[in-house]
């Protein structure tokens, strides 16, 4: 018999989270048009809740109580399991891409500190040019004065000759 997963969940009291991820590992198969066949649920799952429980009904009723219990416990803590798994999954997911961000944070960091290594150089290179530039134009002392008779100020101009001269 070929039944839907949401049927399946309930007839076996797991959770259809566990069934696709059953049917994921591939440790349960399902058909073409994505129902199970019950053969499949009881190889992976063994008896349905619900066929437990008939089966329960039969025993005395402190007994079906204490399994009833036990029964709800189990398909509690499946289903807490499950969510688990999931989150933990969602967790690894996360500490993945956060992974990632980092590493291309770093490259882009890398190329950041090439890029002003040249524009270090660039500037330094620029900075020598232009003391050299300075140097050559500025003169070596202050220009002395010479008075005249008439009482004007003239300034000698102090020939040198340089080792740079053009």
């Amino acid at each position: 018999m070929i039944i839907s997963v949401t049927k399946a969940a309930k007839e076996w009291g797991v959770s259809r989270t566990t069934i696709y991820q059953k049917v994921n590992d591939g440790e349960l198969s399902r058909t073409a048009d994505k129902k199970i066949d019950t053969a499949e649920m009881l190889r992976v799952f063994g008896e349905p809740v619900s066929k437990k429980r008939t089966e329960q009904s039969l025993n005395t009723s402190d007994n079906t109580h204490l399994n009833s219990q036990t029964v709800q416990s189990c398909t509690a803590l499946e289903h807490q399991l499950e969510l688990e798994k999931l989150k933990n999954e969602h967790l690894r997911q996360q500490v993945s891409d956060q992974k990632q961000l980092i590493e291309n944070y770093q490259q882009q960091i890398g190329q950041l500190n090439k890029t002003l290594e040249k524009a270090n150089a660039s500037i330094h290179d620029f900075a020598q040019v232009r003391l050299l530039e300075f140097k050559q134009f500025e003169p070596d002392d202050e220009p002395q004065l010479e008075q005249k008779k008439d009482d004007t100020i003239i300034p000698v101009v102090d020939q040198k000759k340089r080792w740079w001269s053009f």
